[in-house]
């Protein structure tokens, strides 16, 4: 199982998160590509602290909504979409290679991630861009997405990803961060929901109900309270259930 995590959030004298921490215990770091979150001078020194702990390097790539964290929905049209992600894909992989390394995947984020989970367009100029760019370039997204759909038809691998550290609903969407219930911050309850999703392939539900998630990856959000303590509760506990961590890309 792959245990990752958002990284290199903050921008300008801003920082968010610990990221240095989070990456001695994560498997593959989803990294800000300047558009949402992040800047040059971030996505280098993360890419470097990345490469120097073998930890694999994701493009997290993001509406160019700064201010909003990327979390408000933009009505793109799909060339302006799939160019920007183009972009974003080529700026932090030009930071990996300055230490012998490369993007080895991509994740929408935010208000983009939700987008592209049900939006053929959105969805569309995601999958067009990796495929310009990479065709071997894996996608990280939800299971049963429309991303993930396109992804596949296209010929893409696609990576399904669980979340530790957020609420389900009983459709096996996300529950919106403005309800309650959206956010797990109790590194207990967070590294129990982390096995039962390595273990079982299933979460529960806000309601109870017990939904199937089929993952090979599991996030955690680097900006969430906490953070460091819940990911490092997450790797023991996923150890001690037998679970093995390695990147999957």
């Amino acid at each position: 199982m792959d245990l990752n995590a958002d990284l290199g959030e903050g921008f300008g004298i801003w920082r968010l998160g610990d990221d240095e921490a989070l990456l001695d215990v994560i498997t593959s770091a989803n990294v800000a590509c300047g558009f949402h979150a992040g800047d040059p001078s971030t996505m280098r020194r993360v890419c470097a602290a990345a490469a120097e702990r073998g930890v694999a390097v994701g493009a997290q790539v993001g509406y160019r909504d700064l201010a909003g964290f990327g979390r408000r929905h933009i009505a793109y049209d799909f060339t302006e979409l799939r160019d920007e992600v183009t972009y974003q894909l080529a700026a932090l992989d030009g930071f990996c290679r300055l230490y012998r390394t490369r993007v080895r995947y991509l994740k929408p984020h935010g208000a983009l991630y939700h987008a592209a989970a049900t939006d053929e367009t959105q969805a569309a100029a995601l999958v067009a861009a990796v495929n310009d760019v990479d065709h071997e370039l894996p996608l990280l997204c939800s299971p049963g997405s429309v991303l993930a759909q396109l992804a596949v038809g296209a010929g893409l691998r696609v990576v399904a990803e669980g979340f530790a550290d957020r609420g389900y609903l009983p459709t096996g969407a996300l529950t919106p961060r403005t309800h309650p219930g959206a956010l797990l911050t109790d590194p207990d309850a967070v590294a129990a929901q982390a096995v039962r999703l390595a273990t079982e392939r299933t979460v529960v539900a806000v309601d109870g109900t017990v939904v199937a998630c089929p993952v090979e990856s599991i996030c955690l959000h680097g900006d969430t309270p906490g953070a460091v303590a819940a990911a490092t509760a997450v790797r023991a506990a996923l150890t001690a259930a037998g679970v093995t961590l390695t990147p999957f890309a």
